[in-house]
């Protein structure tokens, strides 16, 4: 087995480990016992989002992915700090 091959397999398994995680957190957001469960669940689910994007990029050798990425990650920022400050205070402005 070439290098080359070895890694394209290390990827593919990798893309499928991040799914499982993908559906491990969706399950944690629909069937969370607060909101701050959910909150996180949602977070984690950004995070694996921007993994499966990087690792789709480097299977496909493409930079589109991680342009995209990037941003899922900007929103993902922020929507955790809107979402964590309106639990906290109950008003996103101040």
């Amino acid at each position: 087995m070439t290098p080359q091959a070895l890694v394209a397999a290390a990827i593919v398994v990798a893309m499928h480990v991040v799914g499982v995680a993908m559906l491990l957190a969706l399950y944690r957001l629909l069937k969370g016992t607060s909101v701050p469960d959910r909150i996180l669940a949602l977070d984690t689910m950004f995070v694996a989002a921007i993994a499966q994007l990087m690792l789709f990029g480097m299977h496909l050798d493409t930079a589109v992915y991680f342009e995209a990425a990037l941003i899922i990650a900007m929103l993902g920022f922020v929507g955790t700090v809107v979402l964590s400050k309106f639990v906290l205070r109950r008003d996103i402005v101040e």
